[in-house]
């Protein structure tokens, strides 16, 4: 049996690897390739905005390539593509046409813009395994599956082993700038004075910046040296992002899924996001199905509850507007715990039954 399992982002890459663990563990036989097999990193293949993409797109063209004649001459049996949907789509679609059973994890957001893709995305998959329970009513009977999050599981697991006193250590803020170099460029600014005010007003405020990965840590550590004259040096780690989130009591996180992490943690989260004038046009004019953008605060409006955590994007993205919320959390006990409680009743619509990976899996046939 062979699995051709592709995830071209930092969180689908960590859904992939848990996923190629239970593949093994089920049928120890599986032979499982990857874009890494191919000599493609995820750093390069992770980029952000249309921009970007236009700028390096003779190297997806050649990733694109590579991956239909591996298809070809490999011949998997089984091709499961994590999110990354504008890639991966296109290579399920390759694959199908030749016979080729394909599964989709991650739902694209259709529920947030372009919903005439649903038709395409179904004649691209045999199946779909959502992360989110009002996804599978937007497609035909049977094809898609309300798997519940991997997160939830990961999530449910260490708070077993983490008590409510090892998650709050005095006053603890993190910071996740984004896991991309223009995330980091455009959000570090605005967090960097955050901290200089916070840091003055509150003489034992330990700040911690979990980088997503090695080019991240550079990136941000460049840019503290900048300013390290003026703030005291906060503390940047190599990972570690989930133990940021557990004992922190405040968090100030950029769109993605490290939001999604902060809510399961019951962390009180600010979520922040600002992108080119340009690609904020055109997100404002096309994506209508949704008035937020954070997974937490989705998830809530479509189930008709209270959004849980504040988004602050583009123009609102300001360092007073953010110490509103985070102020608070970091000095009021009942603020603190009431921003808990709201994230942890949104959360627990994302459950299943059974695990989330095991039933992804079971759709993998394998």
């Amino acid at each position: 049996m062979k699995l051709l399992l592709l995830a071209g982002e930092e969180s689908g890459v960590m859904y992939a690897e848990r996923i190629a663990k239970e593949v093994r563990g089920k049928n120890p036989t599986v032979e499982i390739r990857g874009y890494g097999d191919y000599g493609f990193k995820t750093g390069d293949l992770a980029v952000m905005g249309l921009g970007q993409v236009l700028k390096r797109i003779f190297y997806f063209l050649r990733v694109k390539r590579t991956m239909e004649r591996a298809i070809n001459e490999w011949k998997p049996d089984v091709v499961c593509t994590v999110d990354y949907p504008g890639m991966n789509l296109k290579l399920a679609a390759y694959a199908k046409r030749r016979g080729i059973r394909t599964v989709h994890v991650v739902c694209p957001q259709v529920w947030a813009w372009k919903k005439g893709r649903i038709p395409k995305i179904e004649a691209s998959l045999d199946k779909l395994c959502c992360f989110f329970p009002f996804e599978p009513k937007l497609f035909k009977p049977d094809f898609a599956e309300f798997v519940g999050h991997p997160l939830v599981d990961a999530f449910a697991s260490e708070a077993k082993v983490k008590g409510e006193g090892e998650r709050r250590r005095g006053k603890v803020l993190a910071l996740l700038p984004g896991s991309r170099m223009g995330e980091i460029e455009k959000h570090m600014p605005v967090l960097l004075e955050i901290v200089e005010k916070l840091q003055a007003e509150m003489l034992d405020l330990k700040v911690v910046i979990p980088a997503a990965n090695e080019r991240a840590y550079a990136k941000i550590e460049s840019m503290l040296d900048c300013g390290a004259a003026r703030i005291p040096r906060p503390t940047i780690t190599r990972g570690g992002a989930r133990e940021a989130l557990w004992e922190a009591d405040a968090a100030i996180v950029a769109s993605g899924t490290a939001t999604l992490e902060a809510a399961l943690a019951g962390c009180p989260t600010v979520l922040v996001y600002k992108v080119g004038w340009l690609f904020a046009f055109l997100a404002r004019r096309f994506i209508k199905g949704i008035r937020h953008i954070g997974l937490a605060n989705i998830i809530a409006e479509k189930s008709g509850g209270m959004c849980p955590m504040p988004e602050l994007l583009q123009e609102d993205f300001t360092a007073e507007n953010i110490l509103r919320y985070v102020r608070p959390w970091l000095e009021d006990p009942v603020a603190n715990a009431a921003a808990r409680q709201s994230l942890a009743e949104t959360m627990k619509l994302l459950k299943s039954d059974g695990g989330a990976i095991a039933r992804i899996v079971d759709c993998l046939d394998v």
